[in-house]
């Protein structure tokens, strides 16, 4: 019976390892991405990794990614900011074709981008943004979060411990 463990364990092991040396290389598909000490939204930016850098997957765990840069570094990145494409980095590029769009990077963003605005903006004229426009200014260090969430006795889940 431990025999047939031992051996089940091994394959998904195996399994798993295959699956991460498939994804192999990735490319950053954010302008700009924290590679974080633990996977977690709150976990501390140990490094920041711009758009087109290409990095080596080493593991997976609950949407975040553990890369190593080359740069040398090695961090967390949540799975969102990356692409198995190759991101080209300006037009005249052999692989320009197979960068990211606009749409996909603003799909990254949530969608979320100057022109959406806009368009937006145009077709609800009678909206107040003025406390959206507020808000846009507001910035949060990772420290101020971690404290709101302490305080609070905010327990996270998954990737958040």
């Amino acid at each position: 019976m431990t025999r047939i463990r031992i051996c089940v364990v091994g394959a998904v092991l195996l399994l798993s390892a295959l699956a991460l040396a498939a994804a192999g290389v990735m490319s950053i598909q954010v302008r700009t991405g924290k590679l974080r000490a633990r996977p977690s939204f709150l976990g501390q930016v140990i490094a920041s990794v711009a758009y087109g850098d290409r990095v080596s997957v080493l593991d997976e765990k609950g949407g975040w990614i553990q890369i190593h840069t080359s740069g040398g570094r090695t961090g967390w990145i949540h799975q969102s900011a990356l692409t198995t494409k190759k991101v080209a980095l300006k037009a005249g590029d052999a692989d320009v074709a197979t960068g990211a769009s606009g749409s996909e990077l603003a799909l990254a963003g949530k969608g979320f981008n100057d022109e959406v605005e806009a368009e937006f903006r145009s077709e609800n004229p009678d909206l107040d943004y003025t406390w959206v426009d507020r808000m846009e200014t507001f910035r949060i260090t990772p420290e101020q979060a971690r404290r709101f969430l302490a305080e609070g006795k905010v327990a996270g889940k998954g990737g958040a411990r």
